[in-house]
Order: C-alpha cells, then sequence, then structure tokens
C-alpha cells in the first residue's frame, strides 16, 4: 500500500485505522550532562528539531549554533521499506496526522556519547533509534524499536546503556551504545513515555500515558476505560524488575484529589531523590510525590489564561495541559513548560508561589542548564528556545532553531569537531610582577598569573608556591603561597602569604633571597599548566 493512499484521510478514519493497528495481535501488548574533558571535549546544548529531522549544537556560553545535523539522512530508504507495508505505512501517516500535527516525527529526542563523538537519536515516525557520528554525519548503527513508534529516551550515568521508550510496543528496550544492540527490555503500560534515572543508576523511574492519540477525554472513567495502562513503575535498574507498579489517579484520590488523570508527563527528582514532581494529563500544574511513604503530598495549581480555559480538553495537545518540568540543582526553584497556556514559570518549591513568563508559544521542554544557573524551555511553535536565569527568573536569551524542537538535553562535543571561540585557542600561562626583585610588605607579594596571548580564552584558577632552600646546602622547602579563583579574568594578582620558614628566611635575609616561584593554572576549558620561574625577593614596599 502506496503512502499516498493514507494522505487526505479524516481524522476519525486515522483514528479508527490507529486504533484497530493497537489491538495486540498475540499479546503484543531518560541537565544529566557529561563531564566534559578537559582540551578534549566541551560542553553543548542539544535540540532535537522533530519537525525537521535536525539536531542543533549549541554553544551554552554564547548559545551560538555550533552545527545542524541532519538526523533523517536514510530518509528516502525508510520511506521506501515503508510504503511495501501497509501496517508500517498506516502508523507512519497516522503519526503525522494525529501525534505531529501534520507532520512527520523526526527527532524526539537526542543524546551524545560521554567521549562527545556520536548523537542518539529517537526517531518516531521511523520507530527506530540511531547513533550519528558529528565527524563523518553519517549513522553508525540504527535500531529499529518493538511496535511502530520510538519516544522518550534517557542515558545512563556511565554513557553505556541508553533506554527509548516503544510507544506502541508497550516495552522500554535497554540499548547498548557502543553497538546499537538491544539487551533487554522491561514491561511497561499503554504508550511508555517518560524514563528517570536514579543518581547511583540503580533505579529507573518510568511511566507510561495510555493511548493519548483517542478521542474520548471525559468523562475521566470513560476515559480511563479506553486509555489502557496509565501505569507509573519503579524499576531495579539491575535486574529490569517492576519494584512498584502504581496507578496515580488512585494516590490522588487517596490525598483528597478527585477525577485526575493517571498518565504522569515529565518528571523530576528533589535533590535527595525523596520527592518526584511530576506533571498529569490535562492538569495545569504539577504534583509533589513522597517516594519514601508512596503518596501525594502536595499538588500546585497554575494560572490559567482566559484563552485558554475556553479551549475543550479534547483539543489539547496529546492531553498535555502542561509538558515539561525541571527543579534547579538547589531543590529551591522548579521551571514549568506551560504548554496550552504558552507561558513558561518559575515556582517556588516552598511555596508553589509562580512567576510567570508570558508569550511561549507553544512551551514544550524543561532542562536545567549544565551548571544550573538557567533552565532551557523549547517554544516549538516559535522554533526558539529560552534561556531563562533561576536567579532573577527572566528571559535572558532566545536560541534560534530548527522547526518544531522539543527536547533539550546537555551534551558534549569534541573540541577536534567544534573548535570555535575559546576552545580553538591554545592555553599558555605566565606569572608576571610589576618589578624585580620582588618586594615584600606585610605579606602581601606583587606576583599574578595570567592567559598569554588569549582572545576568548580565560583564566580561572591560579596557584602560586614559592619555594627556598632556608640556609646554603639546605633542602628548598615551601616558604609562601597563595591561590585566587576569579572566572572571566585574562589575568589577575594573587596574594602570596609568607609562612614561618618564609618569614624567618626574609629576617636574616632582608636584602633578598633567590626562590623557586611556580604556578599551576587552570583555564576556562578545564585545561591545566604549570610554570616555573626563578626570583628574587627582598623586604621593601610595593
Amino acid at each position: 500500500m502506496a503512502l499516498g493512499t493514507f494522505v487526505g484521510m479524516s481524522r476519525p478514519v486515522l483514528l479508527s485505522l490507529l486504533a484497530l493497528a493497537l489491538v495486540p495481535a498475540s499479546s503484543q501488548a531518560a541537565g544529566q550532562a557529561p563531564t566534559p574533558e578537559p582540551g578534549v571535549t566541551r560542553q553543548a546544548i542539544l535540540v532535537g528539531n522533530n519537525w525537521d529531522g535536525t539536531t542543533d549544537v549549541v554553544d551554552p556560553e554564547t548559545f551560538e549554533r555550533l552545527d545542524r545535523i541532519d538526523v533523517v539522512p536514510d530518509k528516502a530508504e525508510r520511506e521506501g521499506e515503508i510504503m511495501f507495508s501497509p501496517d508500517r505505512a498506516a502508523y507512519y501517516e497516522a503519526i503525522r496526522q494525529l501525534i505531529g500535527e501534520g507532520n512527520h516525527q523526526y527527532n524526539d529526542d537526542v543524546f551524545s556519547s560521554h567521549d562527545g563523538s556520536t548523537i542518539f537519536v529517537s526517531r518516531p515516525s521511523f520507530a527506530d533509534v540511531v547513533a550519528i557520528d558529528l565527524a563523518t554525519k553519517k549513522i553508525k548503527w540504527r535500531t529499529p524499536v518493538k511496535g511502530y513508534r520510538s519516544d522518550h529516551m534517557a542515558i545512563s550515568d556511565d554513557g553505556t546503556r541508553l533506554l527509548v521508550s516503544a510507544s506502541t510496543g508497550n516495552v522500554v528496550h535497554e540499548i547498548e551504545t557502543a553497538t546499537g544492540k538491544i539487551v533487554r527490555e522491561f514491561p511497561s503500560g499503554d504508550s511508555p513515555h517518560e524514563n528517570v534515572y536514579s543518581k547511583d543508576g540503580s533505579t529507573i523511574l518510568h511511566a507510561s500515558i495510555g493511548r493519548v492519540y483517542l478521542p474520548v477525554d471525559r468523562p475521566r472513567t470513560l476515559a480511563s476505560a479506553t486509555r489502557g495502562g496509565e501505569f507509573f513503575q519503579v524499576m531495579d535498574a539491575k535486574t529490569g524488575q517492576v519494584r512498584k507498579r502504581i496507578v496515580m489517579s488512585e494516590k490522588m484520590k487517596e490525598a483528597g484529589h478527585h477525577d485526575f488523570s493517571a498518565a504522569m508527563r515529565p518528571m523530576t527528582l528533589s535533590p535527595d531523590e525523596r520527592f518526584l514532581y511530576f506533571q498529569l494529563s490535562f492538569f495545569h500544574g504539577f504534583v509533589e510525590y513522597d517516594l519514601v511513604n508512596d503518596k501525594v503530598t502536595r499538588i500546585a495549581r497554575l494560572p490559567i489564561p482566559d484563552e485558554t480555559a475556553l479551549i475543550p480538553q479534547e483539543q489539547y495537545l496529546l492531553d498535555s495541559a502542561h509538558h515539561g518540568l525541571a527543579l534547579d540543582p538547589t531543590g529551591k526553584k522548579l521551571c514549568v513548560a506551560g504548554t496550552m497556556s504558552d507561558y513558561a514559570a518559575i515556582v517556588d518549591r516552598q511555596t508553589f508561589a509562580p512567576k510567570v513568563i508570558p508569550g511561549v508559544k507553544k512551551p514544550y521542554w524543561s532542562t536545567n542548564s549544565a551548571d544550573g544557573r538557567h533552565c532551557y524551555v523549547s517554544a516549538s511553535q516559535a522554533d526558539e528556545v529560552l534561556v531563562i536565569d533561576y536567579a532573577s527568573e527572566k528571559v535572558v536569551h532566545r536560541i534560534p532553531v530548527g522547526r518544531h524542537p522539543q527536547r533539550v538535553r546537555n551534551g558534549v562535543v569534541r573540541i577536534a569537531d567544534y573548535p570555535r571561540g575559546r576552545h580553538s585557542e591554545k592555553f599558555e600561562l605566565e606569572i608576571f610582577h610589576e618589578r624585580a626583585p620582588i618586594g615584600i610588605e606585610r605579606g602581601d607579594e606583587n606576583i599574578g598569573c595570567r592567559a598569554k596571548d588569549a582572545s576568548r580564552l580565560r583564566l580561572r584558577r591560579c596557584r602560586v608556591e614559592l619555594k627556598a632552600a632556608p640556609r646554603r646546602g639546605a633542602k628548598p622547602v615551601l616558604i609562601a603561597a597563595g591561590e585566587r579563583f576569579a572566572p572571566d579574568r585574562r589575568s589577575f594578582e594573587v596574594d602570596v602569604d609568607l609562612n614561618a620558614a618564609g618569614r624567618a628566611l626574609l629576617k636574616r635575609q632582608p636584602r633578598g633571597f633567590r626562590t623557586t616561584l611556580t604556578a599551576r593554572g587552570v583555564d576556562s576549558v578545564g585545561r591545566t599548566k604549570t610554570v616555573t620561574k626563578r626570583v628574587t625577593f627582598r623586604r621593601g614596599v610595593r
């Protein structure tokens, strides 16, 4: 059956077709970021442009786009395969019409390898995951998922395993990132969705959201009957066993909150991992859940604009009132994507008081920056990513990206592939002082460090040590030391204080003495350099 057969089909016909295909035939029922290696890899923001079929690589300091990667270089080949498979062709078109709002979905989620050489991309319309080499832009491996659509992913802390939700296969695959091999799969409910690793990697939190593409949204009891399994699962990452399976609507009722969906959307953990914060289908806000006692503790009801209140729930984007949630590393503020309300919000975790940032066109994801200072919110309708400062609760930058950005992730890329800016500059550490011999007064020595000939490169830290022989023929000992942290400076002075041995030496030799001065500096890329110099000190005024 050709792809063109499905073009122009009405929404009811497509819904029926998709629903029929979902009937089991034979019981066919994750800002985390790698640490850059100084001088080898650099941090990057990865933006998955779903309708474009591209991933943007963005500098997290300048917000300059470093690259735009085609993540469907095999598009013609994949579509050729789909054309000769009636069931796959049906899904390909149904995904475009019902989930992609008339667009194919080519990049739902994206992560980088820990060595910065590769990105991993889930491609919903092609029901697969691919690894793309950033140097050659070629596919290294391709792994089809069970069923007809791939979705959200998560990557293990060591970067060796990738979790991907197989939306219609009702499983989560665990993929070996080096080879693309599926090493095992976990059971889920209908439409497996979000995956989150615990810090130590021992636990996986997973949620399935049911058949969100079906038109029945109310009453909630009828909707629940048609949606299939909407579960929250706590899983053992080592064994793959489900420790707990929870129907969240029941937990909401126990806490006195009735008529809530069980479908959990984006989620985030508190720093101590006791509390889970998550969004629910149709709910304008989020829920706080105690993972120790397995109970809902609080809910945050966020503002609903008048124009949003007039929208029938049946018209919500895949049931998402809100879709995007992050908690800053201090655990004090949450960053919310108010999808159907066209706003982002920074919410005080203690009081749940929101600072609403209006005018965000269909926000669809929230991610902390790697340094925790900012929240990235994808404005999918405006084709941009907003950079929101947690401290000021204001938008400090807007990054133009490709068509319909969705997931935003922190990653690393190789400096050899992306050598722009400060990463391309050689780090040469230099010691400076204004005069010689160097005068000493009240322990404040005029010594400094600089990144020699730097343009955009900066010096972040410098430690200075002085060693001298306390008497002729003796072994040199440490007589003074000092250290300074000064981000975004090409050069700075370091206060070096004489210790007892140094003061005694100065007292015995007030006219001056020779020392070995050693400076160890760290640049803004993370590289370390050490330089040594012979200098003379004497008592005097600077």
